[in-house]
């Protein structure tokens, strides 16, 4: 009995410092750690002026993965994206989405060299939630690798045209399929934009 009661102490003793080690915070230099992804959500940025340099194709790779883990309605993952790296695809695409505009003088992707194309499958009621989860998570891991990026509109009505409907037949891509926008994406050129005021009202609480 004797025996048992200094083992039962012991075992105590490392089961508090156990679940003290798991609740304590991490500190570096006597100042709490920084949440990396909670930073990432505060600093990003869109990002309208870019060098005509391509990232790695393994950071491209990586930010569309990040896409693919997007939340989806009832896991159907109704989105898909098409990774554009290719020159003359891209440059067709920003002329199709510079005609929605009726202006054909500019390039709308501001001289971004890849284009990650959003759409969704329009059969799947959540459609277009998932895929707005899709650019958010794009746009979010593109500023974590070092990259900038932007939301482009018009990628529905550059896909509801014959030349955006041959582009998908090109692919292979069959369905329903509605364009979501376009994350374009590169090294940012110039100075990085700087975080607008936030407008008053943003949150109601309920306490």
């Amino acid at each position: 009995m004797k025996k048992i009661i200094p083992m039962m102490l012991c075992a105590a003793v490392m089961l508090l410092v156990s679940c003290k080690e798991q609740t304590v915070p991490e500190f570096i230099d006597d100042k709490p750690a920084k949440n990396t992804t909670m930073e990432n959500l505060l600093t990003r940025r869109s990002v309208r002026e870019y060098t005509d340099q391509i990232p790695p194709m393994e950071v491209i790779e990586e930010i569309c993965e990040a896409g693919t883990y997007a939340p989806t309605g009832m896991n159907r993952q109704s989105p898909i994206i098409i990774a554009v790296t290719n020159k003359e695809m891209r440059d067709s695409l920003s002329r199709l989405n510079a005609r929605v505009l009726e202006n054909d003088s500019i390039d709308p992707f501001y001289g971004a060299p890849v284009v990650l194309v959003v759409l969704a499958d329009k059969s799947v009621p959540t459609y277009l939630e998932d895929g707005s989860l899709v650019m958010g998570n794009l746009m979010n891991a593109a500023h974590a690798k070092g990259l900038g990026s932007c939301w482009i509109h018009r990628a529905k009505e550059v896909f509801e045209s014959e030349e955006g409907k041959q582009i998908l037949a090109d692919l292979g891509i069959e369905g329903d399929y509605v364009g979501i926008g376009n994350c374009i994406l590169g090294y940012t050129a110039g100075v990085y934009p700087e975080a607008k005021p936030r407008k008053e009202n943003w949150v109601y609480w309920v306490k």
